[in-house]
């Protein structure tokens, strides 16, 4: 049996002051001004519109017991000075988690994505990524994304989608096994050329402006590591899917782009789409165990819609390269027999 969901968290109350302070921050406050919610993201961030007499403003409650709100701050001042859209940072209180942003409007890209737009949006947000790419992190002040951090992101599927979702007892074959799979992933994240990195650089975080600039939200996470992954976060994309052949056709254009550019080393495109693969089986992998711990623990279980894509990506590269890693081939076996029957049982994944 898998275990139930758990009861959605109460909301928290907004607190009293958090108006008072946005307003006394702005230099014409409108006199009947009042926050209105904005849809966030699936961290404990809330995000507010408060109207003014020239336009508005958004207003970000981040609480910081939880919240990375000094590496936002150091992150979207680095970005910035490097020529990537971010929102400008209008006032912050760190001691309350308070801040106030520019608002970029509710434009998202992953609504203006189709088969006729896909090519000049991609090329677009593959230029942003490029940027990225030159911020020094330093400058941004960032960790690196080493084995730890990996490792922590890929024990996320055997606790969390395997375990507490599917009702699966892990015996210590399995493990070893997931363990097997973990090494060979965080080796491949770990041999290539490394850069700025985002972590969610996808069409959710990617903003459209009016004038034709693709702003990029969402950056508190920002690390140091894998040249391939914020680009398998863009082109597999767990809200929207492209063929594979035009996937590698975006992807090989962005290693072209870097290697133009200086700012990688020449590599065959055969090595380069081994790296892309991989560093998506990580994430997708890391990705099954977030949403499943999103959907359990904080009770949102939208999330749970958007894994049966997840899955696909899962099991595509697992067959695509089981031929050439071993780990893989284990694992691909293991998963049809294992876990495919606790998925027929999942409403969530059986739905059309």
């Amino acid at each position: 049996m898998s275990a139930p969901p758990s009861q959605a968290p109460k909301p928290r109350a907004v607190p009293p002051d958090l108006l008072p302070w946005a307003v006394a921050q702005l230099a014409e406050p409108d006199p009947g001004a009042k926050l209105v919610p904005v849809a966030g993201d699936a961290s404990n961030r809330r995000y507010f519109r408060l109207r003014v007499r020239r336009g508005s403003v958004i207003v970000l409650e981040a609480p910081p017991a939880t919240e990375k709100n000094t590496a936002f701050l150091a992150v979207q001042r680095a970005l910035e000075a490097g020529g990537v859209r971010v929102p400008r940072v209008l006032a912050a209180d760190l001691d309350r988690g308070y801040l106030l942003l520019e608002d970029l409007g509710d434009r998202l890209l992953l609504p203006e994505l189709d088969t006729r737009t896909a090519d000049g949006w991609y090329a677009a947000a593959l230029d942003v990524m490029a940027r990225l790419a030159r911020v020094s992190p330093q400058a941004a002040r960032v960790p690196d994304y080493d084995a730890g951090l990996l490792e922590e992101e890929l024990g996320r599927l055997p606790e969390w989608f395997l375990q507490r979702l599917l009702g699966l007892e892990l015996t210590g074959a399995d493990r070893a096994l997931l363990e097997s799979v973990s090494e060979v992933l965080v080796g491949n994240a770990l041999e290539q050329p490394r850069v700025l990195v985002h972590r969610d650089f996808h069409s959710r975080n990617l903003m459209p402006q009016a004038d034709g600039a693709l702003a990029v939200i969402d950056f508190q996470d920002t690390v140091y590591g894998p040249v391939t992954y914020d680009l398998v976060s863009l082109l597999r994309d767990c809200y929207i899917r492209w063929p594979v052949a035009r996937v590698e056709g975006w992807a090989l254009r962005y290693r072209a782009q870097l290697q133009d550019a200086g700012l990688m080393a020449p590599v065959s495109e055969a090595r380069f789409l081994c790296w892309f693969d991989l560093m998506g089986l990580q994430r997708h992998l890391k990705v099954l165990g977030t949403f499943a711990r999103l959907s359990l623990r904080d009770g949102k279980a939208d999330y749970l819609g958007d894994l049966p894509l997840v899955m696909a990506y899962v099991e595509e590269v697992v067959e695509r390269r089981a031929g050439e890693v071993p780990a893989l081939a284990a694992l691909g076996d293991w998963w049809r027999e294992r876990v495919r029957p606790r998925l027929a049982q999942q409403a969530w994944a059986t739905r059309s």
